[in-house]
C-alpha cells in the first residue's frame, strides 16, 4: 500500500440551503425551525452568521446562483460589511436558472431553467448588481445533454469574451451523463470553460473519471451534494463506519483524486464546523459499492424529492 498522503480538497460554503425559504435538502425543519419563521432577514442573517464563522474556520470559497433565491445579494451585503475579508474570498456564482418562487414554501414552481444567450446577458448584470462586484467564476448552472448551450456559438462567443476579461467561465452538471457533459465541454474547439461544479458522492460517483480528466488538463474541479441533499447525513443498514455519517460522506469527497474544492450546504453553524473537521479518506471499490445506487435511480429519486 502506498505511504503517500491522502490528497485533500479544501472546503466551500454553497448558500444554496439558506438563500430561499426552501429547498430540496432533509432536515430543514430540525435545521432552521419553524417555516413560517424563515423571513428574508432571518435568512439573511443566518447566511451572514454562517458566511463569519467559514470565515474563522478558514474557508475562502462561497458558491452562490441565481436561482438560490436571494444568496447572491446576502453575500453581497456580507462582503460590503466585510471589505478587508473580501479581496481574499473567490466567490463562484451560476446562471442559466432564475428564483421563480416568490419566497413561498408553497410555490408551485421553485426555479425555471434556460440557457439561452439572452438568458446569460439578463443574468450576467443582475449577478454583479447582487454581488457588488464580479464573480470570480461564473457558471452555467445544470447543464445537461438536452442543454443547448455546448452548440450555441453565439453563447460561446459571449462565454470567451467573458473569459477574457479574467472571469473563470465554466459550468456544473447534474443528471446521470455528467460525465459525457463534462467531457464535450472540455474538447470543445476553442472551449472558454475552466472550471466544472459536479454532483459527486458515496451513493453517485460516476462523475469521477471525468473529473478527473478535467483536473489533468488544468480545470478547477468542484463537487457539490456530497451529502446526496442530506441523504447521507445518518448511516442506512449495512452502512456503518467508524466516524460520523456526514464527516464520513465528506471526507470520501474530500479524498477523492482530481477534486479541489467540496462544497458544504450547512445551515448551521455546526454542520459547518463538522464539514471542516471531516479529514480527506481514500474510498475503495468494495465502500463505494456498499454505498452506491444506480446513477438512473438515484436522479429520478433526486428529482421527486419534495421542497422543504
Amino acid at each position: 500500500m502506498s505511504d503517500d498522503p491522502v490528497p485533500s480538497a479544501a472546503l466551500g460554503l454553497g448558500l444554496a440551503a439558506v438563500g430561499r425559504p426552501a429547498y430540496i435538502t432533509a432536515g430543514r425543519d430540525h435545521d432552521l425551525g419553524d417555516p413560517a419563521d424563515r423571513s428574508i432577514e432571518a435568512m439573511r442573517a443566518r447566511s451572514h452568521d454562517l458566511l463569519d464563522a467559514a470565515w474563522d474556520l478558514g474557508i475562502r470559497y462561497v458558491d452562490v446562483a441565481r436561482s438560490y433565491g436571494y444568496a447572491e445579494a446576502f453575500l453581497g451585503d456580507w462582503l460590503r460589511l466585510n471589505p478587508a475579508r473580501a479581496a481574499h474570498l473567490t466567490v463562484g456564482s451560476k446562471w442559466g436558472y432564475a428564483y421563480v418562487g416568490g419566497w413561498r414554501m408553497d410555490a408551485e414552481v421553485h426555479e425555471r431553467k434556460e440557457h439561452s444567450v439572452g438568458t446569460f446577458r439578463r443574468q450576467w448584470p443582475e449577478t454583479v448588481a447582487a454581488l457588488g462586484r464580479a464573480p470570480d467564476i461564473y457558471l452555467i448552472h445544470s447543464v445537461t445533454p438536452d442543454s443547448p448551450a455546448l452548440g450555441d456559438a453565439e453563447l460561446l462567443d459571449d462565454l470567451r469574451a467573458l473569459a477574457e476579461t479574467g472571469v473563470r467561465v465554466g459550468l456544473s452538471t447534474s443528471g446521470p451523463h455528467q460525465g459525457a457533459v463534462l467531457d464535450a465541454a472540455r474538447v470543445l474547439p476553442g472551449s472558454p470553460f475552466s472550471v466544472v461544479q459536479a454532483t459527486w458522492n458515496l451513493r453517485e460517483s460516476t462523475v469521477g473519471p471525468a473529473l478527473a480528466r478535467a483536473h489533468d488538463e488544468g480545470w478547477t474541479v468542484v463537487v457539490k451534494e456530497a451529502l446526496a441533499n442530506g441523504e447521507l447525513a445518518t448511516f442506512a443498514p449495512g452502512e456503518a463506519a467508524d466516524v460520523p455519517a456526514d464527516v464520513f460522506a465528506l471526507g470520501a469527497a474530500r479524498g477523492q483524486r482530481g477534486v479541489d474544492i467540496v462544497l458544504s450546504g450547512a445551515s448551521t453553524r455546526d454542520q459547518l464546523r463538522r464539514g471542516v473537521d471531516s479529514p480527506a479518506r481514500p474510498v475503495d471499490d468494495a465502500t463505494r459499492q456498499r454505498f452506491a445506487v444506480d446513477a438512473e435511480t438515484y436522479w429520478r429519486r433526486r428529482s421527486e424529492r419534495p421542497w422543504r
